[in-house]
C-alpha cells in the first residue's frame, strides 16, 4: 500500500541510527504504486532520495525534500536449467534472508556474501563484496523505474559499469532510477571461493566442505570482527580499501613492510584501510558520541547519540590522518547526506 508521510522519523531506515526526519517519505509495494505517483508529482521539481534499507548511508542532517523507499517484496525463480537458476528478487528483500534462501536450496554463487546488512535494491548499487566474490558476478540484470520518463527500464550487467563498489548508479546515474527487481544467476553446482585463509582454517573444523558450511563459516567471521548494527549503530565498513598504483605501493612498503596489500594487475594494488587507520592509532576512540570500533578500525559507531555530523568529523579526521602518515587518500563507501 503507498503511503506519504510527513515529517517522517528516519531512524529507523539507517543501520548508524542516526536521528533525522525527512519533510515528506512515500512508501510503495508495487511498480504501478511508484509509476502513479511520479505521473502525478513532480519530483524532478524538488529535493528528492531513493532510501532502502539505510545500511550505507549517513544522515548529517534533517532531509529538507522527498524520500522515495521502495518497498517491494518477493522472490521467485524465473529460469531454471541443468546447471543455474535465474532468481528475481524484490528490493526490499532483506539480503542475507536471500543468501539464507538460496544456501537452503542448494544453489551457489552468494554464499561468500553471507551477513551483510541491508537490502537486494542496495546490492548493484554498491556491489557489494566479500571475501573474493562480488554482487557483479552474479547480478544478470535489474528492473529500474525511470524518475524522468516514469518508464521501467531493463540494465543488463554490462549497463551497470560495475567496479569495486562502485556502479553507474553511484555516478551519472545517482537517483535517477528506482531499482525494483534485482536477477541474479546462482549455481547449481557450487565453485567454492576460499581464497582467504580465514574461511580455510576454519572449514577444517567441519567434515565437508559445502555452501551450507561456508555460510556459516561467513557468519562467524563476521560476527567476530563488526558489530552488529541492532546493537551499535554503524554502516559496516565506513571506508573502501585504497586502490593505488603499484610503483607507489611498493614505495610505501620499503617505509612499512607490514602493510597489508594485495597486487589486483600489473599497476594497480589494494590496500587495507582498516589497517592504515588502526596504524593512526583509531581504533577504539571516540570523540563524544561518534566513534571507531574497539575490534575493527574500518566500522564508525554510533555510541549512543551521535549526530550525523559528529561522525561525518570523525571520518574526515581519520582521512586527514592516514594522508598525513602514508599519503593514501581514503574514500567513503558511505553515503553522507
Amino acid at each position: 500500500m503507498a503511503i506519504l508521510h510527513k515529517n517522517y522519523s528516519l531512524k529507523p531506515y539507517n543501520t548508524f541510527g542516526i536521528k533525522a526526519k525527512a519533510d515528506y517519505f512515500f512508501q510503495f509495494d508495487t511498480v504501478n504504486e511508484i509509476q502513479s505517483f511520479l505521473n502525478e508529482n513532480s519530483v524532478e521539481s524538488v529535493n528528492y532520495l531513493i532510501l532502502g534499507g539505510g545500511s550505507n548511508i549517513l544522515f548529517t542532517s534533517d532531509y529538507e525534500g522527498l524520500i522515495l523507499h521502495p518497498n517491494i517484496k518477493g522472490m521467485e525463480t524465473v529460469e531454471e536449467n541443468d546447471d543455474s537458476v535465474l532468481v528475481k528478487v524484490g528490493a526490499n528483500e532483506d539480503w542475507d534472508e536471500f543468501v539464507a534462501w538460496a544456501v537452503s536450496n542448494g544453489y551457489s554463487g552468494i554464499e561468500n556474501l553471507s551477513n551483510i546488512p541491508g537490502v537486494v535494491g542496495a546490492v548493484p548499487v554498491q556491489n557489494i563484496g566479500a571475501y573474493g566474490v562480488e554482487a557483479s558476478q552474479v547480478v544478470e540484470k535489474l528492473d529500474a523505474i525511470s524518475i524522468e520518463s516514469k518508464k521501467q527500464v531493463e540494465f543488463k550487467n554490462f549497463h551497470c559499469e560495475f567496479d569495486y563498489r562502485n556502479s553507474v548508479f553511484k555516478n551519472e546515474y545517482k537517483n535517477l532510477f528506482i531499482i525494483t527487481h534485482v536477477y541474479f544467476r546462482l549455481s547449481k553446482k557450487p565453485v567454492f571461493n576460499l581464497e582467504y585463509g580465514a574461511i580455510k582454517i576454519e572449514l577444517e573444523n567441519y567434515d565437508e566442505v559445502n555452501i551450507k558450511n561456508i555460510r556459516e563459516v561467513i557468519i562467524k567471521i563476521r560476527e567476530s570482527k563488526l558489530p552488529d548494527p541492532e546493537v551499535i549503530g554503524n554502516a559496516g565498513s565506513f571506508f573502501k580499501n585504497p586502490i593505488v598504483e603499484t610503483q607507489f605501493a611498493k614505495e610505501l612498503l620499503t617505509k612499512f613492510p607490514d602493510c597489508p596489500n594485495y597486487e589486483m594487475d600489473n599497476t594497480k594494488t589494494k590496500l587495507a584501510a582498516g589497517w592504515l587507520i588502526e596504524q593512526c592509532g583509531w581504533k577504539g576512540k571516540h570523540v563524544g558520541q561518534a566513534g571507531v570500533h574497539k575490534d575493527q578500525a574500518l566500522v564508525l559507531v554510533n555510541l549512543g547519540n551521535a549526530k550525523g555530523y559528529e561522525v561525518l568529523q570523525l571520518a574526515n579526521d581519520i582521512k586527514k590522518s592516514v594522508l598525513f602518515k602514508y599519503g593514501v587518500k581514503l574514500e567513503m563507501e558511505v553515503n553522507a547526506i
